[in-house]
């Protein structure tokens, strides 16, 4: 699960099943990765000077809504000093012109988060890591398995941003002929967020990736409580008019060849385009993965309603309502616990539209489902490189194809970077 405002992002995860990996590999090719970028203006030298995209890193501080301007210097020398891996010393970095660093580094050798924490340490304002193959630009994260030597993690405070090859390889010559004699030119850069966060009636916008699933151990805690303390500050402002706030939830698409399997079964509704892991990892046990989806289908389904009746925050209130009430241990995680929630918090809106089968309430109904084929074309994308989404909807047997599962629960529309991988620079 994670919180995501444009580019910041607090990662909170849910469990996943070993089995997983194997759909998780197939469904890859059709999948959709945002990739959150900022903008670096080059002033100087002459030669350089233009506009250029930089993806922002899941870590650090960047400076959302500002600007920073300083001089690129690149740490030539030993290679692990180039790459960022080892620390700089005692010695800190300094421009010439007195401007704050930005440190350029080459990818590879060592996590991403590490490069930013060494610059961190030599005085760098900020880091920028050049890609070493001809890509498009993908997320930096941290690493998913923190050991007590990356204590570091949580002290990082300068930004970071990954840049292509070809930007990275004209900043390094740039940056290796103004220094050491070389006679060059200062690399002056200008890093902007200001476009990072979009605000296009005055609201921030931000993205709650989540699930319903509360038997994943820590982490689902760790989700659960962030609720409980976000949810005052998260309804302050949509009450105000200064948010728009979208939930989305994590799924995942059964491949073809395991559709009939005890697994996809047990774990994904619609024939398998929508799953989500067996909460316990034991198919003969508790709850099933199609459980899962049918709640958050529920939870998507308060999101829409509180929306349309222009009661937003509603939906922070049932779902911390309903991890309070309707715990999977207490055998109580079923669409009854779910309308007395609702009536509870007097959202008569939300339990008609559960009651009645109406908007996207077919949806939370297993054998509605069914009855309802959404054939919208996944986002794909080859390499971090976007491809376009082609949409058809189809009704079957009168059922209304709403599209609220299509718009709201679309698989893989982010990966979620902490979920069943490590990514190493």
């Amino acid at each position: 699960m994670a919180l995501h405002v444009r580019g910041h992002e607090l990662r909170l995860d849910a469990a996943a099943c070993a089995w997983l990996a194997v759909s998780m590999m197939a469904s890859l090719a059709s999948a959709r990765f945002i990739v959150e970028k900022n903008s670096v203006k080059v002033l100087s030298p002459r030669s350089l000077r233009g506009h250029h995209e930089a993806a922002i890193a899941n870590y650090g501080v960047p400076e959302y809504g500002g600007t920073l301007t300083g001089v690129v210097l690149y740490p030539s020398g030993k290679p692990k000093l180039a790459t960022g891996c080892e620390p700089f010393g005692d010695n800190k970095f300094r421009s010439p012109s007195g401007r704050p660093v930005v440190l350029l580094v080459d990818r590879g050798g060592c996590y991403f988060a590490l490069k930013t924490w060494n610059a961190q340490m030599a005085g760098a304002a900020a880091v920028l890591v050049a890609d070493t193959a001809d890509e498009p630009l993908l997320t930096m994260d941290s690493p998913e398995n923190e050991t007590p030597d990356m204590a570091f993690l949580a002290n990082i405070t300068v930004p970071s941003a990954l840049v292509t090859k070809r930007f990275g390889d004209a900043l390094r010559r740039a940056a290796s002929s103004s220094v050491g004699g070389g006679g060059g030119e200062e690399v002056v850069v200008r890093l902007d967020w200001r476009e990072s966060m979009p605000h296009p009636d005055e609201r921030v916008e931000y993205e709650f990736w989540t699930n319903s699933n509360d038997e994943c151990g820590p982490r689902c805690d760790e989700q659960a409580a962030f609720v409980r303390a976000f949810r005052g500050h998260a309804q302050l402002l949509e009450k105000g008019g200064y948010a728009l706030f979208t939930p989305h939830y994590i799924t995942w698409l059964c491949p073809d060849a395991f559709r009939g399997t005890p697994q996809c079964k047990a774990q994904c509704i619609n024939r398998g385009r929508y799953c989500a892991p067996d909460p316990e990892g034991d198919l003969a046990a508790g709850y099933d993965g199609k459980d899962v989806v049918v709640e958050n289908l529920r939870q998507l389904c308060v999101h829409r309603v509180a929306n349309a009746t222009s009661r937003p925050w509603v939906w922070w209130d049932y779902v911390a309502d309903y991890h309070l009430r309707c715990s999977m241990k207490e055998n109580k995680y079923t669409r009854r616990c779910a309308e007395d929630v609702v009536r509870s918090l007097g959202a008569r809106h939300v339990l008609i539209f559960f009651s009645s089968g109406m908007e996207c309430a077919p949806l939370a109904h297993a054998d509605l489902v069914r009855r309802c084929r959404v054939a919208d074309g996944q986002d794909r994308q080859v390499h971090g490189g976007s491809r376009g989404r082609r949409r058809e909807r189809r009704a079957q047997d009168g059922a209304d194809c709403s599209g609220c599962l299509s718009d709201m629960l679309i698989p893989w529309k982010r990966f979620p970077h902490n979920f069943c991988t490590i990514q190493l620079a």
